[in-house]
């Protein structure tokens, strides 16, 4: 708009100049859009739950989305890390009782296969605020989601994680956390050491830790969201943590952030 400025006139040649190469910007912006959307790969995932209904419910949903493709089922984990190694999914959707072996040690399994390094868990849960749902996000589940969730958000919970991003919402998530994390042995994480982060690492950590968004945070330091980014991949690798999920877990259970603040 800023060619435009001073050029008020539409018969003037500048100002008929400047619309000419705004219209064409605005058609190669479209343009680019929909090559985008017609050259997204599929989203794979593999569905695990020990009842027929609940996985033929959550097949018919992903379904009838473009670009998310279910690739196979388990119900059971033993069968969910089997299936996982054959397949190689973007995500798993994984509940967490389930018999011959639960969702969390699967989780487990999975995060810590280097051959499904590229894999990401999304547990299923009938309660935001349960013990087990704890207890997978410490096994490196990257988000979890209630199974009667709207199917929008189920899929589009699926594309986030896809995509590398934890899925975290700060609420609900803060008092999952909160409930549990005072009444558990600090054993997990018991060898990692916050000294290996700078200071301005501790600080975004403890950002991270209370639901911020890389741009909320970047708002509140006065930096770049990019340099948040870089920040926050810096701090997974000297901790150790599959994602983002893991860094708020991290951060309670080695006292960073205590609960209620």
């Amino acid at each position: 708009m800023d060619d435009l400025i001073g050029a008020s006139n539409p018969n003037s040649e500048s100002f008929r100049e400047a619309n000419a190469r705004l219209r064409a910007q605005s058609e190669e912006a479209a343009r680019l859009a929909e090559a985008a959307l017609n050259d997204a790969r599929d989203v794979t995932v593999l569905i695990v739950d020990d009842q027929d209904l609940v996985r033929n419910g959550f097949r018919l949903i992903i379904s009838s989305y473009d670009h998310v493709k279910v690739v196979g089922e388990a119900d059971n984990g033993i069968a969910a890390y089997d299936r996982a190694m054959e397949l190689h999914p973007d995500v798993v959707l994984m509940d967490i009782r389930m018999p011959l072996e639960d969702g969390i040690s699967a989780t487990r399994k999975i995060v810590a296969e280097p051959s499904l390094s590229g894999t990401r868990v999304l547990v299923l849960t009938t309660f935001d605020v349960d013990e087990y749902v704890y207890d997978a996000l410490q096994a490196g589940a990257s988000g979890f989601m209630l199974k009667d969730s709207e199917p929008d958000d189920i899929v589009r919970a699926i594309r986030t994680v896809a995509d590398g991003n934890a899925l975290i919402q700060p609420s609900i998530t803060r008092r999952l956390i909160e409930t549990f994390v005072d009444s558990r042995a600090r054993d997990a994480h018991a060898a990692v050491e916050l000294s290996v982060l700078t200071d301005r690492e501790r600080e975004i950590l403890r950002m991270v830790a209370r639901g911020m968004s890389n741009e909320q945070i970047a708002e509140e330091l006065v930096i770049s969201p990019a340099t948040v980014k870089t920040h926050v991949a810096r701090i997974m690798g000297k901790l150790d943590a599959h994602d983002r999920a893991q860094l708020v877990v991290i951060a309670y259970e080695r006292g960073l952030v205590a609960p209620g603040c």
